[in-house]
């Protein structure tokens, strides 16, 4: 069993450890061409090449989706209680409790513990948290910045709703991209996933925890809460298998890096939103051995 959990583990140790040691050598890390390149290229690609090779049951994919859904609405109401019990900013601090790191760590955790068909079901869940993160997430953090419409025309520039268009298409319709494109879109979404998980790395070694007793209580909130409304999501729905899985693996992944740029570029207190990514992160470390050899 441990060589088996060490396994799944060890490749996101392994990058995320070379990208926190690239950082700590004092070597720059052109982080902002990094996101760029996998935001516009990389995880458009990685969607589209997963979701025309993928093998798998429609119905369980809509579930997993519809389970995302379930658990995003669900946490939205409880974040929104636990943010104003505690007195702080909303805007600021929900999108990191709604979104969960389910692209950089999430993705790849479900590759490795239940193969293609669990990377096709966790990009289900991944579509779900995307959409809403660059559609709900950047309109409560960005709310009194741009106009609502320039923020919403900002979103239709983005290659990965396109993407996740035409995998979705591809998936319930059974057509294939000609051989040629299939090849080039499987090249390219190639170093997505190590990308991802060295800036995660990278990110860790630099960003500083502030407020650490708000980090663990919103933390925990992030993993334990949303472990706790995925298991309800599966236990209602009657999710079973390698898609029960994907979907408690989703749940409880830590706070997304992302949520940090949002705040950075919107002046919400990215201090503090970087200590909860921090924070949950070092957390999920823990954590989700523990998770993943309950359902291995």
């Amino acid at each position: 069993m441990f060589s088996e959990l060490f396994a799944i583990i060890a490749p996101i140790l392994v990058c995320s450890g070379i990208g926190f040691t690239w950082a700590k050598s004092g070597t720059p890390y052109p982080a902002d061409f990094v996101a760029r390149a996998v935001m516009n290229i990389g995880a458009p690609c990685l969607v589209v090449a997963a979701l025309n090779r993928a093998e798998v049951d429609l119905s369980l994919f809509a579930q997993v989706a519809f389970s995302a859904l379930l658990v995003l609405a669900s946490m939205a109401v409880i974040s929104v209680a636990a943010i104003r019990m505690f007195k702080l900013k909303v805007s600021t601090f929900l999108p990191s409790l709604l979104f969960p790191n389910c692209g950089n760590m999430g993705l790849p955790l479900c590759f490795f513990a239940f193969g293609e068909e669990g990377l096709a079901l966790a990009l289900g869940y991944f579509l779900v948290m995307m959409l809403g993160h660059f559609s709900i997430g950047i309109l409560i953090v960005g709310s009194g910045h741009n106009r609502l419409s320039q923020r919403l025309l900002d979103l239709l520039k983005l290659p990965v709703f396109y993407a996740m268009a035409l995998g979705v298409v591809l998936l319930f319709t059974g057509w294939s991209l000609p051989i040629w494109l299939d090849n080039s879109v499987t090249l390219l979404s190639g170093f997505t996933i190590p990308l991802m998980m060295i800036t995660l790395g990278v990110s860790l070694a630099q960003l500083k925890v502030a407020m650490i007793s708000h980090s663990l209580a919103f933390s925990s909130l992030r993993i334990l809460g949303g472990l706790a409304l995925g298991w309800l999501c599966c236990e209602s729905l009657g999710i079973e298998g390698i898609s029960r899985g994907v979907v408690l693996l989703q749940s409880s992944m830590p706070v997304a890096v992302f949520n940090y740029l949002l705040a950075q570029r919107y002046n919400r207190e990215p201090s503090e939103v970087a200590g909860l990514v921090v924070t949950s992160t070092l957390m999920s470390f823990v954590l989700t051995p523990l998770l993943l050899a309950y359902l291995l």
